[in-house]
């Protein structure tokens, strides 16, 4: 397939371009080629590369200050994805969306979400990327969207690398114990997107590593794999790092359509980080 990615010189954009680069005409697309806010340079760059397929990974990401941004954030999150999916409608291409565990209000502890949950963001981001989602489902069986949730991989910035920038210059860290998710690996999630992109069903998907966890869980985690003393990192309330925005409490995303069409089990969160931290000590990374 003729496939173009948005994105593509981020952590999840450069990861699909390579895994995608494998078996099909796949061209990536970032910031410097086209800004996505802007209609005209948006329909051109789709004339242009005629794509039979978008996966659409690019997106405003900085929660907290999307509240202060807002309608920035809605142009990216939102607007630019009406454009594409309007391009996609016109041409018959598909169109995958990357969105996000906020799109829940976090009130489920112990249960999480699965596809069919009802949409209830309590932050700017969530209602964002809510509306982006409204956007692809109207486009039937063309449209996927994909939730996933705290990614994590070859990129600058991310709860791993920071982590592990911190345990290097503090004695004890406190991190977080009562916000829940499913840590997901970039290199495993783009493997899900090739497996949707290459079935061309439609419809709402969650796509994370299995297992979850708890900021602090997952922090304790990375100390450990990181040869670092895991009894440094001590847990705490949310109340302790007051942000702009709220976040979900729990925030965990439940798979079954994935299962229903066939789709490997994704590894557990554990394995997908000590792949990560292998790939990081190996210096084969873009962002060292």
């Amino acid at each position: 397939m003729r496939i173009l990615v948005t994105g593509s010189e981020g952590m999840l954009g450069g990861a699909v371009v390579d895994r995608l680069g494998k078996e099909h005409e796949v061209s990536g697309v970032d910031r410097e080629d086209c800004d996505l806010t802007h209609e005209d340079e948006t329909v051109a760059l789709c004339d242009r590369f005629a794509p039979e397929r978008i996966i659409h990974c690019a997106a405003w990401t900085d929660v907290d200050s999307a509240e202060s941004h807002f309608e920035a954030a809605r142009a990216v999150n939102a607007v630019a994805t009406g454009t594409l999916a309007d391009w996609c409608r016109r041409h018959g291409a598909g169109l995958t969306y990357v969105s996000t565990d906020y799109v829940f209000r976090g009130e489920q502890r112990g249960g999480g979400y699965d596809e069919h949950s009802a949409r209830d963001p309590i932050n700017a981001y969530g209602r964002t990327k809510a509306e982006g989602e409204e956007i692809v489902e109207a486009l039937g069986d063309l449209g996927q969207v994909v939730r996933t949730s705290w990614l994590f991989g070859d990129g600058p910035v991310h709860f791993p690398r920071t982590i592990l920038r911190l345990l290097s210059e503090r004695e004890s860290l406190r991190v977080v114990d009562d916000q829940e998710g499913c840590p997901t690996y970039a290199g495993d999630l783009a493997e899900v997107l090739v497996f949707l992109a290459e079935s061309g069903r439609g419809g709402i998907y969650h796509a994370t590593n299995s297992g979850s966890c708890t900021w602090f869980d997952l922090a304790r985690e990375v100390a450990r794999q990181g040869g670092q003393e895991p009894d440094r990192i001590r847990p705490c309330g949310s109340d302790a790092y007051p942000r702009p925005a709220k976040r979900p409490e729990c925030s965990v995303l439940r798979s079954h359509r994935l299962e229903e069409i066939g789709c490997a089990p994704r590894p557990g969160w554990r394995d997908a980080l000590a792949r990560y931290l292998d790939l990081l000590k190996s210096g084969k990374v873009r962002f060292p």
